[in-house]
């Protein structure tokens, strides 16, 4: 594909689409309603308006595409390529949309009895064992809502398990690789969070992390692979000296598509982690929610997992509620019912559409399509750390180093290119930083695309076309908020060269 600079993204987004008040009117109205009888008593209690609201009356078609019209000038995944690092966006299969949507799944209610769901018990105890199969770990939770949430759980259970124990430890380490809510929730928890360096390839520094451990420690908290995009080379040493100190290895398990189905984390020494069904198992992202993040546990914390907790009984399933009626130690309920059934579905759906085979070349892919993208970019950007990523490639900025164009500018650029902007400024132990992740599900064309867009930005950075930087986007539905000083208002002055399609082909 030629790497002339285009612009491939929907020229009609800088069309400016009208509010409703403006495209209707207070007098008209779309449909046609009775007159109201004033002689019925209101059932308001006297909070009834006696002045009319104005709100603009449309028909059913200048409703229709008014919506619509805004609805196409938001980017999605089912739009283009999300290249997000560390924040999944992949296809979600219409499968899973088709299988969700069964009767007996659509429609139950978490307050039915049992005996008339038990269709949907046996599905989340499949869950349960591929989950526990694919992480080699002894149990799982399901009901927690989110990644976040998760984290929550399994600091409360490493909690837990320590106070049963009569172990008080204040302190959990905390690398700087980590995912940012790593730290949160271990202050959340009534940890002390003390952080652990990384060494210039961008992993834990084993030594640093050793000299922290002490008897107040209570556990580690770490993601692999990590936000750098690199995975954890001395994981095991890490899990064995955690435990040799007392303590408990959380693994923060965002990243589990990079490694599912050819690392299982209990392997490795973890005692807790959590996995978000969005990120490795596809289930729908973004928006806040629904979400799902179930919890995987060793043998050591899986006594303390909260309620509800699934039980068999010969043919039949049961749902254990209440912390009285288990025969662990639960740290309690985290939820009110027993988590997102939605994103169970679709999770199940995923797994055994691709199999243990197709699960491990999701992985496979995910760091193969990474990996291309670093090796098509690495002549003109720079890359952070030496040597081949996990899932997504991370680069600095020093690229644009005295071009006058900063990182936050060639993530607006990228806008006009069509593109959402991958993942900027994260993680933190990286200046500027570019963090890509294209997934396993973007074909090897899509990929050039994206690379030959920004190998053109670069190039122009580098060429000193700044103008094509500092007022970006310029075919966006809202132009750049004044983010630096009221003297710098973006101008419409580049006009992008038109769209000259040819095939696909790598350098």
């Amino acid at each position: 594909m030629s790497e002339q600079t285009t612009f491939t993204g929907n020229k009609a987004l800088h069309i400016e689409e009208d509010l409703v008040f403006d495209i209707g009117t207070t007098e008209t109205s779309g449909v046609d309603l009775p007159t109201p009888d004033t002689s019925i008593k209101s059932r308001l209690g006297g909070l009834e308006r006696d002045e009319a609201i104005g709100l603009a009356g449309l028909s059913e078609p200048e409703t229709m595409r008014h919506y619509v019209r805004l609805s196409q000038k938001n980017y999605a995944i089912d739009t283009g390529l999300f290249p997000l690092g560390s924040c999944t966006m992949k296809h979600n299969p219409r499968l899973n949309e088709k299988v969700v949507r069964l009767p007996g799944f659509i429609d139950i209610h978490p307050l039915q009895p049992e005996q008339t769901v038990q269709g949907a018990l046996e599905l989340m105890e499949t869950l349960s064992h591929w989950l526990t199969t694919l992480t080699g770990m002894a149990g799982v939770t399901l009901s927690p809502k989110a990644g976040a949430h998760g984290e929550l759980c399994g600091l409360m259970a490493i909690k837990a398990c320590l106070e049963a124990r009569g172990d008080a430890r204040k302190r959990v380490l905390v690398p700087e690789s980590a995912h940012g809510t790593n730290p949160a929730t271990a202050a959340a928890c009534g940890y002390t969070v003390d952080v652990i360096p990384v060494k210039d390839d961008g992993r834990v520094d084993l030594d640093a992390f050793k000299l922290k451990l002490g008897p107040d420690v209570a556990a580690i908290m770490l993601t692999n692979p990590n936000t750098c995009g690199l995975f954890e080379s001395e994981i095991i040493e890490i899990a064995e000296a955690i435990h040799g100190a007392g303590g408990l290895f959380y693994c923060d398990g965002a990243n589990f598509n990079a490694i599912v189905g050819r690392v299982r984390p209990g392997d490795l020494g973890i005692d807790a982690m959590h996995i978000n069904l969005h990120k490795t198992f596809s289930t729908p992202h973004g928006g806040g929610g629904p979400g799902s993040g179930p919890v995987v546990f060793s043998d050591t914390l899986m006594p303390f997992a909260p309620v509800p907790l699934i039980t068999r009984n010969g043919d039949k399933l049961h749902l254990v509620e209440h912390v009285s009626k288990a025969d662990t130690q639960p740290l309690g309920r985290l939820t009110a019912f027993h988590g997102q059934m939605g994103m169970f579905v679709r999770a199940v759906a995923y797994m055994m559409s691709h199999g243990s085979d197709g699960l491990r070349q999701v992985a496979e892919d995910a760091v193969l399509n990474a990996n291309y993208i670093l090796a098509r970019l690495k002549d003109l950007m720079v890359p952070a750390f030496p040597g081949h990523c996990m899932h997504e490639v991370l680069f600095d900025d020093t690229f644009l180093k005295d071009t006058g164009v900063t990182t936050l500018d060639f993530a607006k650029a990228m806008i006009d290119e069509g593109f959402h902007p991958m993942t900027m400024y994260f993680p933190l132990v990286v200046e500027g930083a570019m963090l890509i992740e294209p997934t396993e599900t973007e074909s090897k064309k899509e990929l050039d695309k994206f690379i030959i867009a920004l190998r053109g930005l670069a190039k122009a950075a580098k060429k000193g076309e700044t103008e094509r930087f500092a007022g970006a986007p310029y075919f966006a539905p809202r132009r750049r908020l004044d983010e630096t000083s009221a003297a710098r208002k973006p101008v419409l002055r580049w006009s992008p060269k038109p769209a000259t399609p040819t095939a696909a082909a790598a350098e």
